[in-house]
């Protein structure tokens, strides 16, 4: 994922959450703890940028693997829907996704924006399954032509990962799985504090045995595993002056995360970020932001290719 940790002192919920508190959302809390959620703006906030980043070149081998016929998706850690929205009318035919999610409410917001037609202007269904991607199995892919996912397998564990790898390959089916933090962030102009950021954030990422920047490898070796062939493509996010508001909300996540895992760079931290936003605000700040995504074609269910 981008960044997901609130900024403190930010009440209107519009930041991304932590990886500390997305593990939470998806496998629950303590009793009589809040329910943890994603901020439905902040997934409206990023949902342009995530499009133009993803890796387009890999929809080609995609559509030629995807069998003939209505296409029947899984999209797990939907959010509120925005793979589907961009994926949807990108391949032919007949479709019906089925949305995944932990969370109730993200999936109301899912279902209530769905896609509504496919590239040749065939119909699009969608249907909601409230439910955890670590106990996915071949059964509940059942039928399925493809599963995808996006902003997701940097906050898995590589127990988890197996366990989507497992299940793709019994349901005999694709995966595309997009958006996945690399480990890699650029700023211009550069400051001389922004590699020890960059560090304790990637820190941050793998707490609690999340794979955080190792996400992308750990699952090209557990698809190949399983005699799928794995492609793995670059779909950086490029923020400029045209994107100052995810930026903002960025930088602050970004920070906080890395100060709470190196609480030493607090100090420090203070007039980094001040300095950071004012450029922003100004629109003389540029960040890349680096993700990959990957596409595994495995087996079809039964079959020898």
């Amino acid at each position: 994922m981008g960044v997901d940790r609130p900024v403190p002192g930010d009440r209107a919920g519009t930041a991304a959450r932590p990886v500390r508190e997305a593990r939470m959302r998806r496998t629950g809390t303590a009793a009589g703890a809040e329910v943890v959620r994603y901020a439905p703006q902040w997934l409206r906030l990023r949902e342009g940028p995530d499009a133009a980043a993803r890796a387009r070149e890999l929809i080609g081998p995609l559509r030629d693997r995807l069998p003939a016929g209505p296409l029947t998706v899984h999209d797990v850690g939907c959010g509120t829907g925005s793979m589907g929205r961009w994926l949807a009318p990108l391949l032919d035919g007949p479709q019906h996704w089925t949305l995944h999610d932990r969370d109730p409410y993200l999936l109301h917001f899912a279902s209530a924006d769905p896609p509504r037609t496919a590239a040749d202007g065939s119909p699009v269904t969608v249907g909601t399954r409230r439910g955890d991607v670590g106990r996915l199995t071949p059964d509940a892919l059942r039928g399925a032509s493809l599963v995808t996912a996006s902003a997701l397998l940097d906050v898995l564990t590589a127990g988890e990962v197996t366990t989507l790898a497992a299940a793709c390959a019994g349901a005999g089916c694709a995966a595309l799985l997009t958006l996945s933090v690399a480990g890699r962030v650029e700023l211009a102009p550069a400051h001389p504090l922004d590699a020890e950021i960059a560090a304790a954030f990637d820190d941050h990422q793998r707490r609690g045995g999340l794979l955080g920047p190792d996400a992308v490898a750990v699952a090209a070796d557990a698809f190949a595993a399983h005699g799928a062939t794995v492609r793995v493509r670059p779909s950086p996010w490029r923020l400029g002056p045209g994107e100052a508001a995810l930026t903002d909300r960025w930088l602050r996540g970004w920070v906080g995360a890395a100060v709470e895992q190196r609480p030493a760079l607090r100090e420090p931290a203070g007039p980094y970020l001040a300095e950071r936003l004012a450029a922003c605000r100004a629109g003389e700040l540029s960040v890349t932001v680096h993700h990959d995504d990957l596409l595994a074609l495995g087996r079809p269910a039964g079959g020898d290719t």
